[in-house]
Formats: C-alpha cells, structure tokens, sequence
C-alpha cells in the first residue's frame, strides 16, 4: 500500500503531509506553525478552533507528542484533575463548551498563570464567543492567543479525501475526486460523511465507485 505523500505525488500535490499523517494546508497552516513554536509564544493561554473533525484533536496530540503535557476533556475536568495536573508544563483541555463547571475553568487559567504553566484549549467556535455566564471567565478568555482551523479549501479537500479513501484501502482517479470536490459542502464533516456514504453505496451494489454512484451520494 502507497503512502499518502506517494499517493499525492501520484497526483503531482505537494508532499504536505507532516507529523502523524497531518496535511498541512492553508486553511491550518498557521496553527500547525503555531504549535511547533512552543515555547516561544507571545502568551502561555492558546485557543484551537474549528469545526467537528478539522484537525484539532489531531494537532494538540502531535503537540503532546514533541512536547509532553497532559490531555483531559473539559467535560470530565474536576477537583482531582486541579491536582493531577501540577507537574505537568503543558496541559490540554479539549472540546471546551458551554456544559462545563465555569469556576473549576476559572481556577485552572489561575494555577496556569500562578505556575507559569501553558495551557491549549480546543473548541468548536473561539473562546471569547463562548458566552459564559462568570463575568471574570469571560474577561480571562481576551488572554488567548486565537488558532482557527478554516474551512478547508480545494487542496487540503483533495487531501483530507484522498487519506479517507487510503484509509479504506480505496483507490479513485483524480476526476472523480474534483468531481467530489466541486459539489460537496466545503466542511470536514461532509468530507467525512460523504466518503462514508459512497463506500457503503459501493459496497451494497458490489460496483468500484464511480460517476453513478457519486451522485447516487449526492442526491442522497
């Protein structure tokens, strides 16, 4: 089996593909750069945003990896995780939203500055449109430093496409992937989805995907 660079470079694309499988485009580019600088940012307070499925998780990982630190879900952050995270220098709380305990937030962006630690916190929309209801919560979130994941455009659609087909050992000619590109929506998700649905159209008729079955998908 190729690997993803050696399949763009099938399709004559640039060998983008960086640590762990992540292609680098312009819609990430600055916060891939971003995370490699560490520590020599202008804050220690960082906001990865973007939408389900855009590379965050992806990222803090592969910062995690070069970096060390510690991962925990804003969900599930609680006194004991206040305590577990003293000796480590990084930390990362993922998916921060709106179901969360507001004060428990309010005493980690505390022990960050108190502890001269840094923090990187993943969200679906930036931080300071969160609108939580602790005034001073609110306030701290103007600290960040703001990383947003755009929507992808055509390049990094032709990559993210091409590594789902890869992943399901499927192969396309480059035709029917600017065929995909032009009319899906410009999302991480519909990528996603989309890939998902021609794989189980193709499997069900027991046909290679084609024209016909792409827009059996699309019309779905």
């Amino acid at each position: 089996m190729k690997t993803l660079n050696q399949l763009l470079l099938d399709f004559d694309y640039d060998q983008n593909f960086k640590d762990d499988d992540f292609y680098v485009g312009k819609s990430n580019y600055y916060t891939f750069e971003l995370i490699n600088k560490w520590p020599k940012w202008e804050k220690n307070f960082l906001n990865i945003s973007g939408e389900k499925l855009s590379g965050k998780t992806h990222l803090v990982n592969i910062f995690l990896k070069k970096f060390n630190g510690i991962k925990i879900e804003s969900s599930l952050l609680n006194n004991d995780n206040l305590k577990i995270i003293k000796p480590f220098q990084n930390i990362v709380l993922e998916d921060l939203n709106l179901d969360v305990d507001e004060k428990l937030i309010y005493t980690l962006f505390n022990i960050i500055d108190q502890d001269n630690k840094f923090l990187i916190i993943t969200s679906n929309k930036p931080i300071m449109e969160i609108n939580f209801k602790l005034e001073d919560l609110r306030s701290r979130t103007k600290n960040f430093l703001l990383a947003k994941i755009d929507n992808p455009d055509d390049e990094l659609m032709f990559a993210l496409i091409l590594k789902n087909l890869s992943d399901r050992q499927i192969t396309l000619d480059k035709k029917l992937i600017d065929f995909i590109i032009k009319r899906i929506d410009r999302s991480y998700s519909k990528i996603f989805e989309f890939i998902y649905k021609i794989d189980e159209i193709s499997l069900k008729k027991k046909k290679s995907i084609d024209f016909k079955i792409i827009n059996e998908a699309l019309e779905n």
